[in-house]
């Protein structure tokens, strides 16, 4: 969005650069601009919306086949079965949902379970803007941000009380078997303590700014 701004910025001080050669001509030339402009305004606003759409989409659809998965794995084996499955199924359907959606998909957080996971910094700036948004009970969207026809999309990732049976506070949430089990898969883990309703992390997907797709 900020490139569009400077864009804009850039075309109205091209504008005001020009000498008109008359007075009818300014005032025609005045109102052209606007048109030109407004309709712009318009475009980028509606571009972005179906972009943010996108994101959201994948997002939810690659939730949706992990969600799914880990489900089948908690009715099966409880939560060590989970445990396994985020260990050794959670990358390759991720992988696979990013190869359908022509995407980068990436589940990223300051608390990493797994070292791959760990957000970067201009990520951590906006888990830091998710936290303070639902801390604070305010509203908030996703983030897009565009720039050389690529779009990166950032949305977060909410606890919720099954999500505390990993990722909760050992011995209160936690099973210590599974507590055992996950110091033994991911001997650096951070991923734990949470709450109820507390970003664990966010979704960071990239994609090409098709509109068609």
């Amino acid at each position: 969005m900020k490139h569009f701004t400077l864009l804009l910025g850039l075309l109205f001080f091209i504008g005001c650069q020009e000498s008109p050669k008359n007075k009818q001509e300014s005032l025609d030339d005045v109102t052209n601009e606007s048109k030109i402009n407004n309709t712009m305004v318009v475009d980028l606003k509606t571009n972005d919306s179906i972009l943010l759409e996108k994101g959201k989409k994948f997002a939810q659809s690659t939730q949706k086949v992990l969600g799914k998965n880990l489900m089948t794995s908690l009715q099966k084996s409880g939560t060590v079965g989970a445990v396994e499955f985020c260990n050794e199924k959670a990358y390759p359907l991720t992988d696979s949902m990013a190869l359908v959606h022509h995407a980068k998909i990436r589940r990223v957080s300051d608390k990493p379970r797994n070292t791959n996971n760990q957000a970067n910094q201009k990520e951590l700036e906006y888990i830091e803007f998710f936290k303070s948004k639902i801390n604070n009970n305010e509203p908030y969207e996703p983030i897009i941000s565009n720039e050389d026809g690529t779009t990166n999309f950032y949305s977060p990732i909410i606890t919720n009380a099954m999500c505390l049976n990993c990722h909760g506070v050992p011995e209160m949430n936690i099973d210590p078997k599974v507590t055992q089990l996950l110091n033994n898969k991911y001997p650096y883990d951070q991923a734990v303590g949470y709450t109820k309703n507390e970003v664990r992390g966010i979704w960071s997907i990239t994609f090409n700014n098709e509109l068609s797709k």
